[in-house]
């Protein structure tokens, strides 16, 4: 309760505190009406002056007509600015994680799900919630206080009604949180298996395989299982709202058969049956606003707690403070490095020790599942080893700020992004710095072998390469472009080339899709850049890296051997072996 509160203050504590003011307001305009109904009867039976009190009772309608709408548009712009605030410390919270081990973890995803889903939303529910059943506390207070006066005893069956409300409500909120909480991971399945039918990436091979009825079929499975769940849940309010809505009826029924028998009997006027009346609709309209807003804030705080836990998760790495991390001079060591994702599965590293000599190319080649990738990862720090270390010039990547560290690596991942954004800004994400510097961007363009094709572009560098989305600027629905395979690989190439201050440049099969020509060309251009430079190649295609300084062959998550091209063939080991298969395939 305590943080919605202090993130809807966040959001503006001056809509806050008129919030607060429009709760006490309407609160009192039911009962003011009430009483002026009684004193207007009253008056028109005693044939007494009426139009003051008339006037009174036509400003209060006029209030009870406005402030509902008032408190209404008030808690619109309140959740508007409370969602705003709440996703900007969720999204923060998740770029503050620097690992992938959280978002590899599925129940951590159904949590995240909810969070982006309700999450926002439930401090301007608990906050309305709170200040709706303070309302109808206020408006509650003002008519019980009218039955005393009219007939105390009334009192009983109308606190005994909302009791019984008010429990049948706070069971209703913990069913609703839970069933939320159950649907996360069928939403989240139901989501991917739509985004797989509208998604153009996987379009060719939805269409080519005939895979519409499958996914489309999977899709209807989860919701319907998810319908089946709200069904319950709606058979249940059903049933609870009925029932309390029977017990409120025969309530005021009981309280009307009295009222008129004490009319007829002298003892109450008829401003007095009018305002009777009014008290028992008025303590039940309050009871039910009390029982439905605690309900309302029960089961926002229950769905909030979803928010908390993925905003206060912290790092899933521990990282020392923010700060640069000095050049590299010697090189990387990996030393002992065990790895493995969970600690049900398998290793994937065992043991490896390596060391990555400064301003030298080393390569990494081996069987698929060999462990090139994860190697990967290990260095830019998404996961810390199992067991071993490895060292930047001898000092742990444990010790070093993450953010430092990663600005001095320059990556291109087999499994790149694609981003539907302009040419230059798929490149400039690369290095953010360089978003405004176009002529960086061209160089990285030129050096990746991609400045032909993105300045041949209808809008050239500023073409969004996409057809899902066009170009504000341009207004245009079909200005956007698609690439092919071969020049998205050269635009992931150019991203990492943007960051040529690097000390630590990564090609994790950086021409896997590109023709033979081309390949040897971008080739010609990665060892003249790579000059000097600290580099790890990652390739299946063997005849790619023979020029690095030293090759290294993993297997089964082992170093197998380690040397030069020739010194490797010489040996007639695993690289041997894998090259003399390739050098085969063209040979025959």
């Amino acid at each position: 309760m305590i943080a919605a509160l202090e993130l809807a203050w966040a959001s503006g504590r001056a809509r806050l505190l008129l919030r607060m003011v429009l709760a006490v307001l309407g609160s009192a305009v039911p009962v003011a009406a009430a009483w002026l109904t009684k004193d207007v009867l009253d008056r028109v039976a005693a044939d007494r002056p009426v139009l003051a009190s008339a006037l009174l009772l036509a400003v209060a309608g006029g209030a009870a007509a406005l402030v509902p709408q008032v408190i209404q548009y008030v808690e619109a712009e309140a959740q508007r600015a409370v969602d705003l605030t709440a996703r900007e410390r969720l999204y923060g919270a998740l770029a503050r994680m620097p690992g992938l081990r959280r978002l590899e973890d599925p129940r951590f995803h159904d949590r995240l799900s909810l969070a982006a889903e309700t999450g926002p939303t439930g401090p301007s529910e608990v906050v309305g919630g709170a200040l709706g059943a303070a309302q109808g506390v206020l408006m509650l207070g003002g008519f019980l206080g009218t039955l005393v006066v009219l007939n105390a005893w009334m009192l009983v069956p109308v606190l005994l009604a909302g009791a019984v409300a008010l429990h049948g409500q706070f069971r209703l909120g913990r069913f609703r949180a839970r069933l939320h909480g159950g649907l996360g991971h069928a939403l989240r399945r139901e989501f991917f298996y739509a985004q797989l039918l509208t998604s153009l990436s996987a379009a060719k091979e939805v269409r080519l395989f005939g895979l519409g009825g499958l996914f489309g079929a999977r899709m209807l499975t989860e919701l319907r299982w998810s319908n089946a769940q709200r069904r319950r849940m709606d058979r249940r309010e059903l049933l609870v709202q009925a029932g309390h809505g029977l017990l409120g009826a025969v309530v005021a029924g009981a309280g009307l058969v009295w009222a008129v028998g004490a009319a007829r009997a002298g003892r109450l006027t008829v401003g007095d049956v009018s305002m009777f009346v009014a008290a028992v609709a008025g303590v039940q309209a309050g009871l039910t606003v009390v029982v439905s807003s605690l309900g309302r804030t029960q089961e926002a705080l229950l769905l909030f707690g979803h928010y908390r836990h993925v905003v206060t998760a912290g790092p899933d790495l521990p990282a020392p403070p923010e700060g640069e991390v000095p050049p590299l001079r010697h090189g990387i060591e990996l030393r002992d490095v065990w790895f493995r994702y969970g600690e049900d599965l398998p290793w994937v590293l065992r043991g490896v020790n390596l060391t990555i000599p400064a301003g030298a190319a080393t390569a990494l080649v081996g069987p698929n599942g060999g462990g090139k990738s994860t190697l990967v990862k290990l260095l830019c720090r998404f996961y810390d080893p199992t067991r071993g270390a490895i060292l930047w010039d001898g000092t742990d990547l444990r010790d070093l700020p993450v953010a430092g560290l990663r600005r001095r690596i320059g990556t291109v991942f087999q499994d790149f992004m694609a981003y539907e954004l302009s040419a230059a800004e798929n490149i400039a994400v690369g290095d953010p710095d360089a978003r405004e510097d176009r002529a960086r961007i061209v160089a990285a363009a030129r050096r990746a072998g991609c400045d032909p094709a993105l300045a041949a572009l209808p809008w050239g560098y500023d073409t969004v390469l996409s057809r899902a989305f066009e170009s504000a600027e341009q207004d245009d629905p079909g200005s956007g472009v698609l690439l092919s395979g071969g020049q998205w690989q050269r635009v992931a190439l150019a991203r990492a080339l943007l960051r040529d201050r690097a000390d630590l440049l990564i090609l994790d099969e950086p021409s896997s899709g590109l023709d033979a020509e081309a390949e040897a060309e971008v080739h010609r251009g990665l060892r003249e850049h790579r000059a000097g430079r600290t580099s790890l190649l990652i390739s299946h295609r063997l005849s790619t890296v023979r020029d690095a300084d030293a090759i290294v062959a993993l297997e089964e998550g082992a170093v197998a051997e380690r040397g030069t091209h020739d010194a490797l063939l010489r040996a007639g080991g695993l690289y041997a072996r894998l090259f003399t298969l390739q050098a085969t395939g063209y040979r025959d």
